[in-house]
């Protein structure tokens, strides 16, 4: 493909790009949300015999895995170039609480899952002063699927961190060691515990394409990617998981790095390139047959597909549905020039980069990651399309 080879000639993009998994739910109320077509959304049958809320709140902790997408401030805490990017406004400009170490001006869609379930924000596993009763978050910025031998041995570098998904799931492992006094007293723990696994693996093919793999090689590793996704649902199950949800892959083709990179490719009607959106949409078609035959041998476990891409395509088809600007749908809020307001030798956070007066009105942040208000319409969209997340959403009295 014409585009691959620019990959190398953007090392500064990469460094913020390869960090995110740029693969994607905060909470839009009333007349900003229009109900999204139940396609949206795609959810596996309730397990045997769970009958959902039975309480004011049905779920009451939540344990995530994941990237940047859901990072709460483990890279952070592990250091490096773009921690101290992240560590610092812009980003968590929105949120009360400031710079936290998530990808965004404000909060993520797994902040505003734990709001609607009733459960505090989830701390990142490597804050040793955190208090984990409710939850915890091992998410990593720029963590892969695959683990790092793996990579390494198709001739692909792990530049910024090694804390892979069977990574994160090893210090979930270590964690569960460490509270449970047996197996039955883990299962009791867990019994109304929501997993969230993901969005992950948008590394693995960003880290590939860095360094030169061919978009057709990429597409080979997929295959790879879901198995181990899989891999580490099955262990999450074996320890105890009965609420899982998997998240699939945003549409890159439509994000304001990628248009800036990959310059004149094909476009679609709304300008995204198409040959990305259609890679994504193998990834996720990939990932939604592997957990289908998971549910099959997992009958009790409740097990649902979250479509990030078509609640991303979403808000870029219907802007004015909630609240945003049409005329910048595929522009980043923090950043510069060009059509999409992206330059990789300028990017948010970086000296005199500026942020757009209103991130509210903007699906991108930072060309890579979304904006509070877009994560906010896309977990509403999850929550108020997912049967079973209805059942578990905290009723009010």
């Amino acid at each position: 493909m014409a585009f691959l080879p620019r990959f190398l000639s953007t090392l500064p993009f990469l460094l913020l790009l390869l960090l995110s998994g740029v693969i994607s739910i905060s909470a839009c109320t009333g007349r900003r949300c229009k109900q999204i077509e139940n396609r949206k959304i795609v959810v596996f049958p309730r397990a045997n015999g769970d009958s959902g809320g039975s309480g004011l709140c049905f779920i009451d902790s939540i344990v995530n895995f994941g990237d940047s997408i859901s990072d709460t401030g483990n890279l952070l805490r592990q250091g490096g170039a773009f921690a101290t990017i992240i560590g610092n406004l812009p980003y968590g400009e929105t949120n009360p609480a400031g710079p936290t170490g998530r990808c965004s001006d404000g909060l993520l869609i797994v902040d505003n899952i734990a709001s609607a379930l009733g459960v505090p924000k989830l701390p990142p596993y490597l804050d040793s002063s955190a208090n984990f009763d409710r939850g915890l978050n091992f998410a990593v910025a720029g963590a892969t699927a695959l683990s790092q031998s793996t990579l390494s041995g198709i001739g692909v570098a792990l530049p910024y961190t090694t804390s892979s998904l069977e990574v994160q799931v090893g210090w979930f492992k270590q964690y569960l060691a460490s509270v449970c006094s047996s197996t039955e007293d883990c299962l009791n723990k867990l019994k109304k515990t929501l997993f969230l696994v993901g969005e992950i693996g948008g590394n693995d093919y960003n880290f590939a394409l860095m360094q030169n793999k061919t978009l057709d090689e990429v597409k080979a590793l997929v295959p790879q990617v879901v198995s181990m996704i899989m891999e580490g649902i099955q262990s999450l199950i074996g320890y105890g998981a009965r609420q899982v949800i998997v998240p699939g892959n945003f549409p890159i083709g439509c994000m304001p790095s990628y248009l800036t990179v990959f310059g004149g490719n094909g476009r679609d009607e709304k300008g995204c390139i198409s040959e990305l959106n259609e890679f994504a949409k193998f990834h996720n078609d990939h990932l939604q047959d592997s957990l289908r035959n998971l549910r099959k041998v997992n009958p009790n476990v409740t097990m649902g597909y979250a479509d990030y891409y078509y609640s991303f395509l979403e808000m870029v088809n219907n802007p004015g549905n909630y609240g945003l600007d049409e005329s910048s749908m595929l522009q980043a809020c923090c950043g510069t020039g060009g059509s999409y307001n992206f330059n990789s030798a300028q990017m948010c956070g970086g000296p005199g980069v500026p942020v757009c007066a209103d991130p509210s009105k903007s699906i991108s942040w930072d060309g890579i990651h979304l904006t509070q208000s877009a994560y906010e319409i896309m977990a509403n969209q999850l929550i108020s399309k997912t049967e079973f997340m209805k059942d578990w959403k905290c009723n009010e009295s």
